[in-house]
């Protein structure tokens, strides 16, 4: 594994950031990775090298087991071993039905759940903080002056900023610079090979301003792995997979990952991986290290330790300029505009 700095800080990371959205998740009342099979995971994840942990304080049912997982399994490790990230925003029931101030990015919601995260965790800081959401109804300047209190008290390292507009992360970086308030160093945003949206003016800002991009879903929810298959040309959300694959189960798939622009670029993927003896999956992950333009740090949600090797081993790869050129072509196959060629 090799580790590269987040960013413009100076915390240095594993290429790979190890997700824990499915801890003490429940999906038609089976949770889909308990106590257990989360310890397990994470032992695979230090064992192969991966330092960078991401959780969120609504992550499990209920809200924050997904993070007391982690503060159990951390027991038995040095803390400074490892980057942990965690997320403030969404509503908390994590002491039950979420009142009016269990949510958005107000100081009070914020100092509370902050708290409630490092109690979880067992410990005394976090490495990384994000902001879950962008809350149009708190004002940024309350937000910000909240949080940059949080890194002068020494309860967190750095700020991030996940899923929002280019035009909000540009204004909340300006009231930073503005203030002299902590600014946001690292961004989460949706963003893969195939992603139906272009998300190039957020990519630009992260880029002139040196910002990690740490994207979740980067395979697409599965879609880039290679084990879906078209069923019909004119229809781009026509599919067939694996019985009881996440694909067939989630209206969210065809939203998010199905589209003429996925399929053109998992078609490269798959020529691509058949010529470096590797998987549509880790060629997929290495074109995010890759980026030319910034830091990116995929977050790998593996369910299982076999799907995290196989994730893992994208590290052990890397594509050549024309490799990467023809992933970058597939995405605007159907578009003039192109963003992302490496020279």
């Amino acid at each position: 594994m090799e580790y590269t700095r987040l960013g413009s800080t100076g915390t240095t990371v594993s290429q790979l950031c190890f997700g824990t959205w499915r801890f003490g998740r429940e999906t038609g009342g089976v949770v889909e990775t308990d106590r257990e099979e989360a310890h397990e995971l994470l032992d695979a994840a230090w064992e192969r090298g991966i330092n960078f942990i991401d959780t969120a304080n609504v992550y499990g049912n209920p809200n924050g087991t997904s993070e007391e997982y982690i503060g159990e399994w951390l027991e038995d490790y040095d803390r400074e071993d490892f980057v942990i990230a965690s997320k403030v925003y969404f509503p908390f029931d994590g002491r039950g039905e979420p009142g009016p101030n269990d949510s958005g990015l107000g100081r009070k919601h914020i100092r509370a759940q902050i708290q409630g995260t490092l109690d979880r965790l067992d410990t005394d800081y976090l490495d990384l903080y994000y902001i879950h959401r962008w809350d149009e109804h708190s004002d940024i300047e309350e937000t910000l002056s909240t949080l940059d209190d949080l890194v002068r008290a020494g309860k967190v390292h750095h700020l991030g900023a996940s899923t929002m507009a280019a035009w909000q992360l540009t204004k909340a970086l300006w009231k930073s610079d503005v203030e002299d308030y902590e600014r946001f160093e690292v961004t989460q945003p949706l963003f893969h090979a195939g992603y139906r949206d272009d998300v190039k003016e957020y990519l630009d800002v992260c880029a002139d301003q040196n910002m990690a991009v740490c994207p979740y879903s980067p395979l697409a929810g599965g879609f880039l792995t290679g084990k879906y298959e078209r069923t019909d040309d004119d229809d781009p959300t026509a599919f067939e997979g694996p019985e009881g694959a996440r694909g067939s189960l989630s209206d969210r798939f065809e939203d998010f990952y199905l589209s003429e622009r996925g399929w053109h670029v998992l078609d490269e993927l798959r020529a691509v991986a058949d010529e470096l003896d590797a998987t549509p999956a880790q060629v997929a992950l290495r074109w995010l290290i890759e980026q030319p333009d910034i830091t990116c740090v995929p977050i790998v949600g593996a369910r299982t330790v076999d799907q995290l090797d196989e994730n893992v081993g994208a590290t052990d790869i890397s594509l050549s300029d024309e490799q990467f050129n023809r992933i970058v072509s597939a995405r605007y196959a159907d578009d003039g505009e192109r963003w992302g060629h490496r020279e």
